[in-house]
């Protein structure tokens, strides 16, 4: 009785929740069903189920390709500068929009920072290289005025990679200090008040009180951020990547694309990202099994 009284009571919720339960299944769990063809030699006459079964041939073509393991170094490469990088700028962000008294300055900053997370990676490749282009870029045409000399901003592995993560960041951080925002606004006030009492600093109330509040979702987002360590923005690479840093910016999203969807190869492509799940699935069980031990991890 009382159970079907609690179900009742929560009818409301679950139609509330049934469009998100429907995402899913349609466009995360039903999609699954083609990994099939990462065993099989699909072609679109034969179709999914009437293609030849090949087993494993495709993972062994992928492991003994020759440039397979470049490909996986990029990938953890940009990948792992993102995390470290990229990953404390939303905190610090959310921390400081936190410390702004006056509402009106809270607000523009807030949209200033928000905004790029709106903009398609198209916009922003154009951005990128309208500033550092070596011809017509602003920041070489600076420098030409001033030393009569430029530099290939694009076309050098080590300035390409710090433009690659600055525009990440750029784009990125506005957006994830949202949800470091969100957990800042549940923090009782009066521990502020207090500590404000007993003669602590703004920057000792942020290590004491802010940090510690927010520990938990930061600890989830570093898992969910682990997870997605294979998976490097297609959009991105492909908008700043050029063939003079192609040995650090061809990753696993571009190779697929090229090679499995233009190329027409979709059993190596399926396979390839069959992998790089797993590697994934592996990276989120190890992240939260470490996490645990600091009873912050997601299950």
């Amino acid at each position: 009785m009382f159970k079907s009284r609690r179900f009742q009571y929560n009818i409301p919720l679950f139609i509330m929740f049934a469009p998100i339960i429907a995402y899913f299944l349609i466009f995360k769990f039903a999609p699954m069903g083609g990994l099939v063809i990462a065993f099989k030699n699909y072609n679109f006459t034969d179709g999914i189920w009437g293609s030849a079964w090949v087993g494993l041939d495709h993972f062994h073509t992928l492991f003994t390709n020759p440039n397979m393991l470049n490909i996986l170094r990029n990938t953890l490469v940009l990948s792992f500068l993102q995390l470290v990088l990229g990953f404390p700028f939303p905190i610090l962000l959310a921390l400081m929009i936190n410390e702004i008294r006056r509402s009106w300055f809270k607000k523009t900053v807030q949209t200033a920072v928000f905004f790029p997370h709106f903009l398609n990676w198209v916009i922003v490749g154009g951005i990128v290289i309208t500033i550092f282009s070596q011809e017509t870029g602003i920041v070489n045409n600076i420098m030409r005025w001033l030393t009569g000399d430029s530099y290939p901003y694009l076309y050098n592995t080590g300035s390409w990679l710090a433009i690659f993560i600055g525009s990440g960041i750029w784009k990125s951080a506005g957006w994830g200090a949202i949800i470091y925002l969100a957990a800042l606004a549940g923090v009782d006030q009066s521990l502020y008040e207090a500590a404000g009492l007993d003669g602590a600093s703004r920057l000792r109330q942020m290590w004491h009180i802010s940090l510690p509040s927010i520990r938990p979702v930061i600890f989830i987002i570093l898992i969910l951020s682990i997870g997605s360590i294979m998976e490097v923005g297609f959009d991105q690479v492909y908008m700043l990547q050029n063939s003079a840093v192609s040995q650090i910016a061809d990753v696993i999203s571009t190779w697929n694309y090229r090679v499995g969807i233009t190329g027409g190869r979709f059993s190596l492509a399926a396979a390839l990202g069959f992998f790089e799940s797993i590697i994934g699935l592996i990276l989120v069980l190890t992240a939260n099994s470490i996490a645990r031990r600091f009873n912050n991890g997601l299950w």
